[in-house]
């Protein structure tokens, strides 16, 4: 008995990952928006009766593509992250950033997929938040650890934005400063759209030698999230005036530095 349920659920993985292969070679010749649960069934020789008591419909087949596509996406970050983890914050930020960038030209349509147009009639469920937060939380860690450590330079907000600051601070990271979350959703907003152009051809004729500019941009954005010290005077993309101070041993990491471009 229990090695005819053994061989039922090798089955199953295995009808499972067929459909889903199936499925991204649709993505990639016509798009999510085209994405049919008929033509995957015919493709792969099933009736459509059957793939349904795999995936009962589009919308749960496009939900388990978009998670593996993240996850995919979130353990090349990780594994690439994990290779420079006693690195300084920022060789681990601009190394997760690179990583991202690595997996989007390898993996072109599935990062469409979770980056491109939204699907017509699709609306993703809750599920696929943790693994689209994989990304996202690994920068958290690389500037909550440069916090607790050298401390972070910090751009003041405008009095307009302290409230939303404030409530952002709340939901993703409540023991770094509101000023510091800021930086970090717009540098994760701008890492998207830096891979984005690249992947979907808004830099053909602009940047011709695009590794070294994305190295570049995305030090950049290391820069804006604070990520500035002494150490690095001798790049060219971090002038003497931004950089912080020496950290200084500071109180409860969850209490805010005091706001200024300087650490404390």
């Amino acid at each position: 008995m229990n090695t005819a349920r053994g061989a039922r659920a090798r089955a199953r993985i295995e009808v499972t990952a067929a459909i889903k292969d199936e499925a991204r070679r649709q993505l990639a010749a016509e798009g999510a928006a085209k994405l049919s649960l008929r033509a995957v069934a015919r493709e792969l020789g099933m009736v459509s009766s059957a793939l349904y008591r795999y995936f009962p419909s589009r919308d749960d087949l496009l939900t388990a593509l978009i998670i593996d596509a993240y996850d995919s996406l979130g353990e090349a970050a990780e594994s690439a992250h994990a290779e420079v983890a006693a690195a300084g914050p920022r060789e681990r930020w601009i190394t997760v950033c690179a990583a991202a960038r690595n997996w989007a030209l390898e993996h072109p349509h599935e990062y469409a997929l979770i980056y491109g147009s939204p699907v017509p009639g699709y609306v993703a469920p809750q599920e696929t938040v943790p693994a689209a937060s994989r990304v996202g939380l690994l920068l958290i860690g690389v500037v909550r650890d440069a916090y607790r450590g050298k401390g972070v330079a910090r751009t003041p907000l405008p009095a307009e934005l302290r409230t939303e600051a404030q409530r952002m601070s709340a939901d993703l990271a409540p023991d770094l400063p509101p000023e510091v979350i800021v930086a970090l959703v717009a540098s994760w907003a701008q890492l998207y759209g830096l891979i984005g152009f690249e992947l979907f051809g808004q830099f053909n004729r602009v940047v011709e030698d695009r590794e070294p500019f994305f190295r570049h941009a995305v030090g950049r954005l290391a820069h804006d999230v604070g990520l500035v010290y002494p150490e690095q005077s001798a790049t060219a993309d971090e002038p003497p005036s931004a950089r912080p101070h020496p950290a200084e041993p500071h109180p409860d990491p969850a209490q805010p530095h005091p706001a200024g471009p300087t650490s404390s």
